[in-house]
């Protein structure tokens, strides 16, 4: 079980964060390390290109079992819009629960486990999430949450290599596959996925047995410890949604730019249309459009443009037409970046806009995301 002092709780490896030298921080509950003494940026760089360890133990991880795996599959389609039924065994899917707007109340992935699905949650959100898959799946579909398992990310182009020398069968892993591993004397859970663009592996590990693992990589010389501060950077030059900000309880997935993780199926037309809570919104949102967009935003010049900036069509004069929710520096392209919401007349890539700072509005570009190419092994 996770130890707790006074307000914040601990994960398995926060004695680990300490040696190392991590600056805690709260965040969703828990003390967790914002960064260690190599320091954001070059913890972020050294992600890029080589290895990066992050502890991701604050997440909430669940089993679902019922009958089947189809069983399974089938309530929890009743929660989100995207094809559980279809995910083939030992694959993993990104998906989101949708409310009865069509607004997203937190995203997910989900796996296929033969006999069961592994879902994991975001931190800020999985008391409300367990409550809501209890409330809607049982008794039919058992929801069993998984507390003596830390997790841990292990990312960058040098994650192969790494987690190989421990269980040479990860090689064979592909993007979203997922898989039990051996990994110092344990059986974990290991998915080839991950939050910051660069191929690597996500691995539930016995809470027994998480600071030997860690240790074990971090013994490696292309691995360091990676606090939350790189991985905000990763996954924003990324293009990857941070739930808070960039998504939330009253974003319709269309305009997040989250149409890809709705599969044909679940759209109008397809074999298990809707039946997911605001289809109504989301599929019309699909057949009509949306009012405004998720995309990618260059600032010129130096300074940052943080989460609340609003963005003018004009460098002087109306209204906004839309608002950073992510912004900060991108170590990887070596100035500032940011993500936010603008009206679709404004989204398309190379559009020039104004964010304002302190007073003053200054140039930003509509960009692509991601904003650095994806690096997944497919």
């Amino acid at each position: 079980m996770m130890a707790e002092t006074g307000d914040l709780k601990h994960t398995p490896l926060f004695d680990l964060h300490a040696e190392l030298g991590g600056k805690m921080v709260p965040f969703a509950g828990y003390s967790m390390p914002v960064q260690y003494p190599l320091g954001v940026m070059k913890e972020h760089l050294h992600c890029r290109a080589q290895a990066g360890l992050f502890d991701v133990s604050h997440m909430g991880q669940v089993i679902l079992r019922g009958e089947s795996y189809d069983a399974v599959a089938r309530g929890f389609e009743t929660l989100v819009p995207v094809d559980a039924v279809g995910l083939p065994e030992n694959k993993q899917r990104y998906g989101f629960f949708t409310n009865q707007d069509g607004g997203i109340e937190d995203d997910l992935m989900f796996a296929n486990r033969g006999n069961h699905m592994f879902v994991v949650v975001n931190a800020a959100c999985k008391d409300a999430d367990i409550a809501h898959m209890k409330a809607a799946l049982e008794p039919a579909v058992t929801v069993e949450v998984i507390t003596d398992r830390a997790l841990v990310a292990l990312q960058g182009p040098a994650a192969e290599a790494a987690l190989a020398r421990l269980a040479p069968t990860v090689v064979e892993m592909s993007f979203m596959d997922v898989a039990d591993v051996e990994l110092v004397g344990a059986t974990c859970w290991v998915s080839r996925s991950g939050y910051t663009g660069e191929d690597g592996y996500e691995i539930s590990v016995p809470e027994s047995h998480a600071e030997k693992l860690c240790r074990a990589l971090l013994d490696m010389d292309e691995v360091e410890p990676i606090g939350l501060g790189a991985r905000d950077s990763l996954r924003l030059e990324a293009g990857l949604c941070l739930y808070g900000n960039d998504i939330d309880a009253t974003t319709n997935p269309i305009e997040a730019g989250l149409t890809w993780a709705i599969q044909k199926v679940r759209r109008a037309g397809g074999e298990r249309e809707g039946g997911f809570p605001g289809a109504s919104h989301v599929l019309s949102a699909l057949a009509e459009g949306v009012a405004q967009k998720r995309v990618g935003l260059l600032p010129d010049g130096r300074a940052p443009m943080r989460a609340g900036t609003p963005i003018f069509a004009a460098a002087d004069g109306g209204d906004p037409i839309g608002s950073v929710t992510s912004g900060g520096f991108g170590p990887s392209v070596n100035s500032p970046v940011a993500m936010g919401y603008v009206g679709s007349s404004y989204a398309a890539v190379g559009t020039e806009l104004f964010g304002e700072v302190r007073g003053k509005r200054m140039p930003v570009k509509v960009a692509k995301l991601p904003l650095v190419p994806a690096n997944f092994k497919r």
